[in-house]
């Protein structure tokens, strides 16, 4: 006998290549049944059978009929298609329920993967099935949700950490306090009170409405009023509006205030100067360092958050107050990572 027949090694549990899938065209070619085409190849007789039926094709004959033939591409095409399918099942597959929750909480709500995940498991919501935020991504990215794609992300992929320089430009603002004078007490962000302001702007040419945002550094949690025009006058009166709104409980919940160097922050006696005590000061107003924006880090994320609902190019002067407001409540309810996936009001609290 053929040392061919005898000597191969155990090829259990290994898929045909595609060099056997020819070999087995050209055998079938020579009229040699399945048994004899298996000991030839040192495979297991069903599975020579299986791969004939499975690479079956009709051949046009020259007189205009057709033939079954074996085809060792149509079996290799088919292998390949079937191959897509392998490996284990999907973990979500059959929890409908939390399916539908994530795609409401990103299309819907906004979230973004990591904070429907993280939510989930600080909240103890219970569902069929768990999966991490690197399953998660993966999911959306193999288009697996019906109403969720990557088109609804808010961030669409990692980007590298900038490395920060600061820079010793001198300030705009002569008189006003050098972020270089703050406490360093506050940047370890341990106590209540210490906020950045902001504006974000609208559409150029539009009616000139812009936002005014504050974030307190150290539980995130944000206050955005709408003004009219990016004016000092309209900075003012926003913190007026709050000193009259917050009255003796003030100078608690705004201890200090830290600002880029924007026209619209350069009056910051006026800034400073309580309307109920004008000989009084109601703040404390520092000012970062120009083109330095990750002094004021918390009030740029809290920009980015806003800007998930308020489009670059948007006329805020269309926005109504309702809505303004709509989009602060979802910022101190949004869960963060940082915080263990607790909000900023529940960290204020």
């Amino acid at each position: 006998m053929s040392q061919l027949n005898y000597t191969l090694e155990s090829k259990r549990n290994k898929h045909l290549t595609i060099r056997e899938r020819y070999q087995i065209e050209i055998l079938t070619k020579e009229n040699m049944i399945p048994f004899e085409i298996a000991k030839r190849l040192g495979r297991h007789l069903r599975t020579i059978q299986r791969e004939l039926k499975k690479g079956m094709v009709d051949l046009l004959n020259t007189n205009l009929t057709y033939r079954p033939a074996y085809c060792a591409d149509a079996g290799q095409r088919i292998y390949q298609e079937n191959a897509q399918y392998k490996g284990p099942k999907l973990k979500i597959g059959n929890d409908h329920k939390l399916a539908a929750h994530i795609e409401k909480k990103i299309v819907k709500d906004n979230y973004s993967p990591d904070a429907v995940i993280g939510e989930i498991k600080a909240k103890g919501l219970s569902f069929k099935t768990s999966i991490c935020t690197k399953t998660l991504y993966n999911y959306i990215d193999q288009g697996l949700f019906a109403t969720l794609s990557n088109k609804d992300l808010p961030v669409k992929k990692d980007k590298k950490k900038t490395k920060y320089k600061k820079v010793r430009i001198p300030h705009k603002n002569l008189k006003g306090t050098s972020i270089e004078d703050r406490p360093s007490s506050i940047d370890d962000r341990s106590e209540y009170g210490h906020w950045e302001m902001d504006c974000v702007v609208g559409k150029q040419g539009g009616s000139g409405a812009t936002l005014l945002v504050l974030s307190e550094r150290r539980s995130r949690e944000e206050i955005i009023y709408k003004m009219q025009n990016k004016t000092q006058e309209c900075v003012i009166k926003v913190l007026d509006t709050l000193e009259n709104k917050y009255g003796k409980k003030f100078i608690e919940k705004f201890k200090t205030i830290t600002v880029d160097n924007g026209s619209e922050f350069l009056d910051f006696k006026g800034l400073e100067r309580s309307i109920k005590s004008p000989e009084q000061q109601r703040v404390k107003v520092y000012y970062a360092h120009p083109y330095s924006s990750w002094e004021r880090g918390t009030n740029e994320n809290s920009n980015k958050l806003i800007r998930r609902f308020i489009p670059k190019g948007t006329d805020m002067g269309k926005m109504s107050q309702a809505m303004i407001k709509r989009i602060e409540t979802w910022m101190n309810n949004y869960p963060r990572k940082i915080f263990g996936y607790k909000s900023a009001q529940e960290m204020a609290c």
